[in-house]
């Protein structure tokens, strides 16, 4: 048994899909939660970039003495996660292979779909994992660094016209390439699911990174023996880099839960 929290960090609300399946698949747990609001969206930054927020995120989180540390951003995992993993002891999960071992599983036709921010595409990240898993697969990758930002403003909605000619734009190249298949690689996506899936169709399963990613983390854990005991009324906090007030407004929406009270603003160290 380990009563130690967990810890996850994300460029900004997107992390809250781990965040919430996870508190359901482990009760039990603590979970401290970094959303690094005030810089997001890490997608459009270079890869130096990216790589030092990543440090300074992880460090943050570190100071808790967590158990395990959670990269729920795509963009993380894809340009900076062994930089980040070979810095700590401890096991540092990534939302790249577990999504990609579910989509290969599911796909009949070996046509599979992925979208990601701009440096998690071009990372060609998912397409290596894909490849490894079956090299029959073929790859089809559509970039959408505008979907961050409709998610972070909270135009999520299925009737929203903005977000559904934003991924209407997108999404054209995936309707037309027979994939059965869509990975929505980064954990911001699932938040606009309703728009996906209605410009897709209903054949088109889509595979949540962040829903993949908990069951992984669930298992692993548990696998090491390192859950906590059970019976602990497991705790969530937040933390932010920008505002307070916004953040547990779409927080409380992501999660079900009023987490208003339960949000701090932090500076990280440089």
């Amino acid at each position: 048994m380990d009563g130690r929290p967990i810890g996850i960090f994300d460029s900004g609300l997107g992390g809250l899909t781990v965040v919430k399946r996870l508190a359901e698949l482990l009760p039990d747990e603590d979970i401290v939660y970094l959303g690094d609001t005030g810089r997001v969206p890490y997608g459009s930054r270079s890869r130096e970039t990216i790589v030092k927020y990543a440090h300074q995120d992880a460090a943050f989180l570190a100071g808790f003495d967590i158990k395990a540390m959670v990269i729920a951003c795509n963009t993380v995992c894809s340009v900076a996660f062994d930089a980040v993993r070979s810095s700590y002891s401890m096991p540092v999960y990534e939302v790249v292979n577990a999504p990609a071992i579910a989509a290969a599983s599911k796909s009949k036709n070996l046509k599979i779909g992925v979208i990601g921010t701009a440096a998690t595409i071009s990372s060609g990240a998912y397409e290596t994992a894909l490849k490894k898993i079956d090299r029959n697969l073929t790859v089809f990758s559509v970039a959408c660094p505008l979907f961050v930002p409709l998610v972070e403003e909270g135009w999520t909605d299925v009737s929203d016209e903005a977000a559904g000619a934003v991924a209407r734009r997108y999404l054209e190249k995936l309707c037309i390439a027979d994939i059965d298949t869509l990975i929505l690689g980064c954990t911001h996506y699932p938040l606009l699911r309703g728009v996906i899936s209605k410009i897709m169709g209903s054949d088109v399963a889509l595979i949540d990174s962040g829903v993949e990613t908990a069951r992984h983390i669930a298992a692993g854990l548990k696998e090491s023996g390192s859950l906590a005991e059970t019976g602990n009324a497991g705790s969530l906090r937040y933390f932010v880099t920008d505002s307070i007030e916004g953040f547990s407004s779409l927080a409380s929406r992501i999660i079900e839960s009023d987490v208003r009270g339960k949000v701090k603003q932090v500076t990280l160290v440089e």
